[in-house]
């Protein structure tokens, strides 16, 4: 792939500059009439582009580009037209720091006006295969049933707008003049858990499976203070 963004710059120079012979090997020591050198120093990261899709792999690609010519005038004209070229290519990040000398004495040439070019990499990563559901999706009605009770007081006198709930079933009811409450759409086959009951300032919180019944339905006797 890094050879595809070779022959972009390459196009891109010829558009550039005309017929100027392109060199992707290291600056020679004395260059060629109108050569165009674009060095590839370097591999850096690069963050991958916002997308709702499955990010792409990204690298970028970092090119020393240099030019030659019959004259150091001709050679600067050159430099100077790919410079501002690249300002203006999308895609293109030109670096104008200086060249460390270091790195032209590893190159083996003496220092010489030039600039880096950074240009973007990209690989798709399609999106991961969702294996295909070959079997039928099976539903199962989880019966319900209705949970009747009465709310009483000392003297098992019937306490009204009484607050009743079942926390683990998000279910709740009050209760009517005569201390009755109705809880409908309790799963059948679901322990009811913890009961809740709160009036007149008190609160009463029970097992349901340990109350007492009476003619089918729960009694609940509140503790309230006489008086």
């Amino acid at each position: 792939m890094i050879d595809e963004v070779d022959q972009r710059l390459k196009s891109w120079v010829g558009r550039v500059l005309g017929d100027a012979p392109v060199s992707l090997s290291v600056p020679e020591r004395d260059s060629v009439d109108r050569l165009v050198g674009l060095y590839l120093l370097e591999l850096a990261p690069a963050p991958p582009p916002r997308t709702s899709r499955r990010p792409p792999l990204r690298v970028s690609l970092c090119y020393l580009v240099t030019a030659g010519g019959e004259s150091p005038e001709r050679a600067h004209h050159l430099l100077g037209e790919l410079v501002f070229a690249a300002m203006e290519e999308p895609g293109f990040e030109v670096d104008l720091s200086p060249v460390p000398v270091p790195l032209w004495a590893a190159l083996g040439v003496a220092p010489r006006p030039a600039f880096r070019l950074r240009v973007p990499l990209e690989r798709e990563r399609p999106l991961p295969a969702i294996p295909r559901v070959r079997v039928p999706l099976i539903t199962r009605t989880v019966p319900g049933t209705v949970l009747l009770g009465r709310v009483v007081g000392p003297g098992d006198i019937p306490i009204p707008d009484a607050q009743v709930e079942l926390p683990s079933m998000g279910l709740n009811a009050r209760t009517d003049a005569k201390g009755l409450f109705r809880i409908a759409s309790v799963p059948a086959d679901t322990p009811l858990g913890r009961l809740e009951v709160r009036a007149k300032g008190a609160v009463l919180a029970v097992r349901a499976e340990e109350l007492p019944t009476e003619e089918g339905a729960l009694l609940v006797r509140l503790p309230l203070k006489e008086g």
